[in-house]
């Protein structure tokens, strides 16, 4: 597990909301992405052919993980890449830093990795005295101004021109304030070329694994991730188990899937296929290559039959781009790498119910997330089982700090309700007393935040039975 401080998700709501600027800025972004997937997936039933079979292949990957996994590693050592396997994210930043040491290397340049998030790469090899930069614009962005990725796929989203242009002039040396956005462009291809030229070692994410080949695919706009897995002598893969695909010929639906859901493209600026390291007289290229395998939690995920379906994820973010939730609160706010839906069901799975179980609480189960996952993730499904399982004490729960928020009020009052319920005689004679008292829910304790804003309900002065009653309908 990943050793996060403890997060105050209610305070990080509370700032989030008062944050004007930061709603504003989520807003505009939003409509911008939920506006291009639209258009690419504009033939629902094309669409939902598609999703369809998205989730068929990932299904049948996960169906037989273990094997594939094992298959990757052999296709991938026969093809002269380096694979190790890490537990947890304190060994694969070790695994990370070994590499490093065993070339004397100092310098690292980073394509976007969501796994380096999930491990806290970046932190752990400044404590080391490694410099880890980011290259993808965005995470250059709020590696500059100490942040975390707001979004899955779009790190700065949160971020708007202006405040781009203030930690560009600020936090880079020697650079003039500008709103240019060309200009901007150009500061950051200026500085991050003199580092791509001055690093030793080139990490990246893998967006799918192919175990038929031993291949690693990585998708990308920029160049950054080219450059990274190019330039330097040494190129470091980071990715979950999740990540492997049974045969190359699934790539195509999926890397449709993933790049319409993610930015409404048809296929992104670059599509990289990576099987070998630098073959003899080849001028480009690494001259290492090195897998590194995350589990981090993934396993106990994969051994529970309905929690599996979180590991078909293939990080697109639309799920964040159309939840009424993220929307409003941004990313920062849920304290964790993953933030939106599917940070909600994944970090607790990942982290525990007594550390994240709160996430799964932000959520209003609108199904906009179902309804637009490329692999058809039940996450509100998912949402109400993490729910559920914080209050349940069943020794056979597979979630970590399961039953953490059962309380022995809470349980003895919904035992009387239990009670009350079904008996016909008791409960005839306690809803008549409250009718006659006409007694609200009290604005006190556990209650006061829902009738803080909400109507606070009255029981009206006669039943459903005795108005049918009263008013003679049949009602045999």
């Amino acid at each position: 597990m990943t050793n996060h401080q403890q997060v105050d998700f209610n305070d990080n709501v509370s700032r989030a909301l008062n944050d004007t600027q930061l709603i504003k800025n989520i807003k505009a972004a939003m409509g911008t992405l939920v506006a291009k997937r639209k258009t690419i997936f504009s033939d629902e039933a094309e669409t939902e052919q598609l999703r369809t079979l998205g989730n068929a292949l990932k299904k049948k990957a996960l169906s037989k993980l273990p094997q594939l996994l094992e298959q990757l590693e052999e296709k991938c050592s026969r093809n002269g890449i380096k694979v190790h396997w890490a537990e947890t994210t304190s060994e694969a930043n070790h695994q990370v830093l070994e590499i490093m040491r065993s070339h004397g290397a100092t310098r690292l340049v980073k394509g976007k990795s969501m796994v380096s998030e999930e491990m806290e790469l970046n932190a752990f090899l400044q404590k080391n005295g490694i410099e880890a930069l980011e290259t993808d614009l965005g995470e250059f962005i709020i590696q500059l101004n100490h942040e975390k990725p707001a979004h899955i796929i779009v790190p700065a989203i949160h971020k708007n021109k202006d405040q781009i242009s203030k930690i560009f002039h600020e936090k880079i040396p020697n650079t003039p304030y500008t709103e240019d956005v060309a200009e901007l462009t150009a500061i950051a291809r200026k500085t991050l070329r003199k580092k791509f030229y001055e690093a030793e070692v080139g990490l990246s994410g893998v967006n799918f694994a192919v175990a038929e080949t031993g291949t690693l695919c990585l998708v990308e706009n920029e160049g950054n991730g080219r450059m990274c897995t190019t330039v330097t002598g040494v190129h470091i893969a980071l990715m979950g188990v999740e990540k492997v695909v049974e045969r190359l010929e699934d790539l195509p639906p999926l890397l449709r899937l993933l790049t319409g859901s993610a930015t409404g493209q048809l296929i992104t600026t670059y599509v990289n296929m990576i099987t070998t390291a630098r073959k003899q007289g080849e001028k480009d290229g690494p001259k290492e290559v090195h897998l590194i395998i995350l589990d981090n939690g993934r396993s106990q995920i994969f051994a529970d039959p309905d929690r599996r379906q979180t590991l078909q994820c293939i990080r697109c973010g639309t799920c964040l781009s159309h939840c009424p939730v993220y929307n409003r609160i941004g990313g920062h706010a849920y304290g964790y790498t993953y933030p939106g839906p599917i940070g909600k069901i994944l970090n607790p799975q990942i982290e525990g119910l007594k550390a994240a179980g709160v996430l799964a609480t932000a959520s209003s189960l609108c199904n906009s997330c179902e309804e637009v996952c490329p692999v058809k993730i039940q996450i509100p499904d998912l949402i109400r089982r993490i729910r559920n399982e914080s209050y349940s004490k069943d020794p056979a729960s597979t979630l970590a700090g399961h039953g953490y928020k059962r309380n022995l009020l809470e349980t003895m009052t919904w035992k009387v309700w239990e009670k009350i319920n079904i008996n016909p005689v008791i409960n005839a004679a306690g809803l008549k007393i409250l009718s006659v008292l006409r007694i609200k829910l009290p604005n006190i304790g556990p209650l006061k935040n829902w009738t803080r804003y909400r109507a606070t309900p009255e029981l009206a002065p006669k039943s459903l039975h005795e108005l049918v009653k009263h008013h003679g309908v049949d009602h045999e």
